[in-house]
């Protein structure tokens, strides 16, 4: 590409895994689990703990919160995230509409 062309810029979605192709009930699946791994990295980060201090906190092992703090999404189950979450002192909620 040169200096004179400029790049087609395309909005995406709410869910970037629709974005990417993926069908719309495994990029659903897929947005739910991402966020809730997020929410779990950020409370980590949050109480300032190694890998190994969150391990023992979640009953995991070190390369399983490194999984979950590197994003590999197709280790962690939503029933996974949600118990690791509640474990965490946090309120689960789903909506519906």
């Amino acid at each position: 590409m040169n200096k004179k062309q400029v790049p087609e810029v395309i909005q995406g979605s709410a869910n970037v895994f629709e974005d990417l192709g993926f069908v719309p009930e495994e990029a659903l699946n897929l947005k739910i689990r991402a966020d809730l791994m997020l929410s779990i990295k950020r409370f980590i980060q949050s109480q300032g703990w190694t890998q190994k201090q969150a391990a023992l906190f979640f009953g995991e092992t070190q390369p399983r919160i490194s999984d979950l703090i590197n994003g590999d999404i197709e280790r962690f189950s939503i029933d996974k995230l949600v118990m690791m979450l509640v474990r965490a002192g946090m309120d689960v909620r789903f909506e519906v509409s």
